[in-house]
C-alpha cells in the first residue's frame, strides 16, 4: 500500500494499520523491541504525548483524556478513542489554517506537524507491536526510505533529543525498512527472549 501525502488520509492508512495490530494482540505484557517497554507502553506512549504537544503548541485539547478508557484498563478501547479524535481533528477544514509553535520545531501548519511527528511515530511504533505481539512487521516501504531522508538530515537533532537509541548497524544491502529501524536506534532482528 502507498502511503498518501495528505496528512488526514495518511493518518488514516497509519492508524488503520496499528488499530490492526492493537486489535490482534494477545499479550499487552509482551516485551517490545523498545528496551524496557511492553505493548502496553507502546499504546500508552502514543496516546500520552500527542495531547500535551498539541495543547502546548497549538491551544488544542483533544477530547479523549477525559471521555476514554485507561491503557491500563483497555488499551483496544484507549486506543480507538484516541485515534479517532486524531482524525477527526485532522479531517476538520479548520486545522490546516491552524499553526503549531515549539521551541523545537518551529511554528508549522498544524496538519503537517501532526503529520511529521505524530503519524510517523504511530508508523514506527506499528513495527514495535507487531514484532512484539509475532504479528506481521512489514512496513509500507517507500514511506521507510522517505522517513528514513528525512531523519537523516536531522540527525543531530533526534539523537539529541533523547527519544532515539544510537545507530545500530544493518547489512549494506540492507531495504528501507532495515535502515530505517537501524537509524531509529531498533535492531531490526529483534525477537522476544526465549
Amino acid at each position: 500500500m502507498t502511503l498518501s501525502d495528505h496528512p488526514a488520509e495518511r493518518h488514516r492508512q497509519v492508524g488503520r494499520l496499528f488499530t490492526e495490530r492493537v486489535r490482534a494482540t494477545r499479550s499487552w505484557d509482551a516485551p517490545s523491541p523498545v528496551a524496557g517497554w511492553t505493548a502496553r507502553d507502546i499504546v500508552r506512549h502514543l496516546t500520552e504525548w500527542l495531547p500535551g504537544f498539541l495543547s502546548a503548541g497549538a491551544g488544542v485539547d483533544l477530547p479523549e483524556l477525559s471521555e476514554g478508557p485507561s491503557v491500563d484498563e483497555d488499551p483496544v478501547g484507549a486506543w480507538r478513542v484516541h485515534c479517532e479524535a486524531v482524525q477527526a481533528l485532522l479531517d476538520d477544514p479548520a486545522t490546516a489554517c491552524r499553526t503549531l509553535a515549539n521551541p523545537h520545531t518551529g511554528a508549522l501548519p498544524l496538519d503537517q506537524a501532526i503529520d511529521r511527528f505524530y503519524t510517523a511515530d504511530v508508523f514506527m511504533h506499528t513495527w514495535d507491536l507487531a514484532r512484539a505481539t509475532g504479528q506481521d512487521d512489514r512496513l509500507d516501504p517507500d514511506f521507510c526510505a522517505r522517513l528514513l531522508a528525512g531523519l537523516e538530515q536531522a540527525e543531530e537533532a533526534i539523537r539529541s533529543s533523547g527519544h532515539y537509541g544510537p545507530t545500530v548497524a544493518v547489512p549494506d544491502d540492507a531495504g528501507p525498512q532495515i535502515r530505517m529501524l537501524g537509524f531509529i536506534g531498533r535492531d531490526p532482528f529483534w525477537t522476544p527472549a526465549g
